[in-house]
């Protein structure tokens, strides 16, 4: 790569990184706003051109990474370096820094869209490739980032030791998953023509599925 092509390069990203500053919070209100709405939007983008896809938002896989980098940057600044990266245990072993701890986290919280839209497809009767799984993978992406930033908040409320810290907590881990929950019951009655009832049933599996595999995770890094 010779030096214009390297100022080409450094001009896009640049532009691409400063867009973020728009682009994030319009993604965060809608998705909010708005979540089945985005969830069967991120299943119509990837259906254009490359280069017409996300044109007005932020594509899912990466406002689900911009979430867990924000989440970690209030963490320093209320809290300052997590507990995890000083720890010589388990897992923690391997994560020496910031970036290994947000590389972790945001394995962790993909979990969650790949054990739901896997779920989905098992219940289509749909085979497993990875055309047929980036769908409705994009999809769970957008709602699993504003999932992920209240109970990154919420731990970080946790770890504050206020007076109040621990309630607040702990309702703040209430709403995430409460309106995490309820999105996943939508989303499997609609794409699977079922009752509320039933696609609340089918998410409270998943949900648990998800829980169970990070449950096994997460004492690894204590």
């Amino acid at each position: 790569m010779n030096f214009v092509q390297f100022l080409k390069s450094l001009d896009d990203f640049l532009y691409e990184a400063m867009s973020w500053l728009i682009f994030y919070p319009i993604t965060m209100a809608r998705t909010v706003r708005h979540p089945q709405s985005m969830m069967n939007y991120a299943d119509t983008e990837l259906g254009d051109r490359k280069e017409e896809q996300y044109t007005d938002t932020l594509s899912p896989p990466l406002f689900l990474l911009l979430t867990l980098i924000l989440s970690h940057l209030i963490e320093l600044a209320l809290v300052g370096e997590n507990p995890i990266v000083k720890s010589n245990r388990g897992v923690s072993m391997l994560i020496d820094d910031d970036t290994s701890l947000l590389l972790m986290r945001l394995a962790i919280f993909s979990i969650f869209p790949l054990i739901m839209a896997a779920g989905l497809l098992r219940r289509q009767g749909t085979r497993f490739t990875r055309a047929t799984l980036k769908l409705p993978f994009y999809s769970q992406c957008y709602v699993a980032a504003p999932f992920a930033f209240l109970v990154g908040f919420a731990a970080t409320i946790a770890q504050c030791h206020w007076i109040w810290s621990g309630g607040a907590a702990l309702a703040m881990m209430a709403i995430a998953f409460l309106w995490y929950g309820t999105q996943q019951a939508r989303w499997f009655a609609s794409h699977l023509h079922i009752g509320l009832v039933r696609g609340f049933g089918i998410a409270s599996i998943g949900m648990i599925e998800c829980v169970i595999v990070c449950i096994i995770v997460l004492p690894l890094l204590a």
